[in-house]
């Protein structure tokens, strides 16, 4: 099962997943010994579960790239440094403003990313889509912040 979701990722995001910049990312933490580039996979997978479990009709390619996206800020946010202070509520822009930059995104896509910190950030969100990965997130972070204990 697992095996047909990476192929699903390598369909739709092969750009994504062999972007120089986008794979520097696993030398960033994000929660534990977990990277920022692991925690977007295990978060897009665990977004493709929701919506087969509930089989919700969504946009797959918009998910897969989207959530593969949703940390794309570039930086250590472990690292003290005030452009980074307040990372839970600025990376989702950070990230946006980033895969804007490197990738061509659609409106799901923008959304998912920009949005995937509500409530924690007050913007909502406004597909499907955006609310499986506001799920996901949280669910795959919660795991991997208990798994490092």
């Amino acid at each position: 099962m697992q095996s047909n979701y990476k192929k699903l990722i390598n369909i739709y995001a092969s750009d994504i997943l062999e972007n120089d910049k986008y794979n520097t990312q696993k030398e960033y933490m994000q929660h534990g010994k977990t990277s920022v580039l692991e925690h977007e996979m295990n978060v897009t997978i665990y977004s493709l579960k929701i919506s087969e479990k509930f089989k919700i009709k969504i946009d797959q390619k918009s998910l897969i790239r989207g959530a593969l996206l949703h940390d794309y800020f570039l930086y250590d946010w472990h690292i003290s440094d005030k452009n980074h202070r307040l990372h839970g509520f600025i990376h989702a822009k950070k990230a946006l403003l980033n895969a804007n930059r490197d990738f061509k995104l659609n409106d799901i896509e923008k959304n998912m990313i920009y949005t995937h910190m509500f409530p924690m950030n007050l913007r909502i969100p406004k597909y499907k889509e955006s609310i499986i990965l506001c799920i996901a997130d949280k669910i795959v972070a919660t795991k991997e912040t208990i798994k490092r204990k």
